[in-house]
């Protein structure tokens, strides 16, 4: 999917919510785990459940390693679930020497080899440009750098003073330069909502990738008063707070719900801004 037809489906959805799959066996409603692969079904319902709500769906694949081979299974299943018209991000927040990244970009993204071939991957960059370049070898799919993120620990090293700026800053400012903003994203975390301004003025037609709304108390609000551009140029991302908004045997319809909370939000902003 390139950015037109991201941004098409922005419009369409009037949207730019992300729902983050990401399965904890012990958060499954029981009435789940007479079925023969418990979080499968639990994905299919959730996506069932928001797919006209939301452009992206993002499995962070260590929710998946952890189950060993039920749990890659589980993975490749999960994307081939998806419609094709939906957005679809490995959170792998992979990253090594060249040759190992190629694998990993493999993995991800060469169908034939793998049985996936997601939209997107997010990448850690602290190893360089010959640990992503493989990733972005595959020009018709898209790299998400680690940027300002949205953990307790982001400010051990990302925000560390270099002679030219903040270490995030200089992720941004040379990570430009080796793709630009039809295949390069950036994760930045909705807790930062102070850095927005600033991540625009070195970014600006780039997509954002935001975690943080909801359950880590992010405000989608002002996110979306820095970070929105003229085709959006955001991803929200929400997790906990949609596919935990009910252990019962309503938690679908309660995924909905909440889903549904943002979206319309969303589409005022949107309508707000004249995107839509």
């Amino acid at each position: 999917m390139n950015k037109k037809q991201l941004f098409e489906q922005i419009k369409t959805k009037k949207s730019f919510l992300c729902v983050g799959l990401d399965p904890v066996m012990e958060n499954i409603p029981k009435h789940l785990l007479k079925y023969d692969n418990p979080v499968l079904a639990f994905n299919k319902q959730i996506i069932d459940a928001t797919k006209d709500l939301c452009v992206a769906y993002k499995p962070n694949t260590a929710f998946y390693e952890s189950m060993g081979l039920k749990g890659w299974e589980t993975l490749i299943r999960t994307w081939e679930y998806i419609d094709k018209d939906i957005f679809t991000i490995a959170d792998a927040k992979r990253g090594d020497i060249g040759n190992t990244s190629a694998m990993y970009a493999d993995a991800f993204f060469n169908l034939e080899k793998s049985g996936m071939s997601f939209d997107s991957i997010t990448v850690a960059p602290y190893m360089g440009k010959d640990s992503v370049g493989p990733f972005l070898n595959y020009t018709d799919k898209w790299v998400i750098l680690l940027a300002l993120t949205s953990n307790a620990g982001h400010s051990d090293f990302q925000l560390h003073h270099t002679p030219e700026g903040k270490l995030y800053e200089e992720v941004i400012r040379i990570s430009s330069q080796w793709a630009n903003s039809e295949q390069l994203m950036y994760v930045v975390g909705a807790t930062r909502g102070a850095e927005f301004e600033n991540i625009r003025r070195l970014a600006p037609d780039n997509f954002l990738l935001v975690p943080g709304v909801g359950a880590q108390g992010g405000s989608l609000a002002d996110v979306c008063q820095y970070g929105l551009n003229s085709e959006c140029g955001l991803l929200v991302n929400s997790a906990r707070g949609i596919i935990y908004a009910s252990n019962g045997e309503d938690f679908a319809e309660r995924a909905r719900e909440e889903a549904l909370k943002l979206q319309q939000e969303m589409a005022q902003i949107l309508e707000s801004a004249g995107l839509v």
